[in-house]
């Protein structure tokens, strides 16, 4: 039943709950600066596609849902940048190294099960002085906020297809080899604090 709800359930579940106008002003502010070839980690319904800027050249896509990848498909024929499936697991990239200018990664962290190993794949296939561009929920900087992403995970992870409450992401970045060129940590207005504790930045490779 797990099984079907997880395949089934979450990513219509997620395309409904991610596609608002703040998340799409969050998007196209992350994706300003992407440039040519983009790796792109949990590429989900396609709902990035709209906000490609005129320099990237193609989207390589690593989405594990089929349904997701279904949805998608509209938003995908509607972009005149090329973008293709190229696999199902951040956590193993079927690509060589150094093959990505920029690799984006909006709202996907939280639910990787082995986050860095997919933040080191992404840094192995990004080329010297490429960039990862993200935007990620994740561990509150309030103690006491702490405490209840803690108590929520378990129910979280259950609900949201594995989606972890508490991940800190900046640190998790920077674990994983990245240098931090911008961050913005900050509390998302009128989201409940466990839920909207938001993680905005750019991540270099080391040149």
């Amino acid at each position: 039943m797990m099984g079907w709800y997880r395949e089934q359930v979450v990513p219509r579940m997620a395309n409904a709950l991610l596609s608002t106008k703040t998340t799409g002003e969050l998007r196209e502010r992350v994706c300003a600066d992407l440039s040519g070839t983009v790796v792109e980690i949990g590429f989900g319904s396609g709902l990035n596609t709209a906000y490609y800027p005129a320099a990237v050249a193609e989207v390589l896509a690593v989405e594990p849902a089929d349904v997701a990848w279904r949805i998608a498909e509209p938003r995908v024929a509607q972009v005149t940048v090329p973008v293709k499936r190229v696999g199902l697991d951040g956590q193993a990239l079927p690509l060589d190294d150094a093959v990505a200018d920029t690799a984006l990664s909006t709202w996907t962290l939280c639910t990787i099960p082995d986050v860095g190993k997919a933040l080191q794949e992404t840094l192995r296939v990004l080329k010297p002085g490429g960039t990862l561009h993200f935007v990620e929920h994740g561990r509150s900087e309030s103690q006491s906020v702490q405490k209840w992403q803690y108590r929520l995970d378990p129910i979280q992870k259950r609900l949201a297809g594995g989606c972890h409450l508490s991940r800190p992401i900046d640190e998790l970045v920077t674990s994983a080899g990245f240098e931090m060129v911008r961050l913005d940590a900050y509390q998302q207005p009128k989201e409940p604090k466990p839920f909207g504790w938001f993680f905005e930045g750019i991540a270099r490779k080391p040149a």
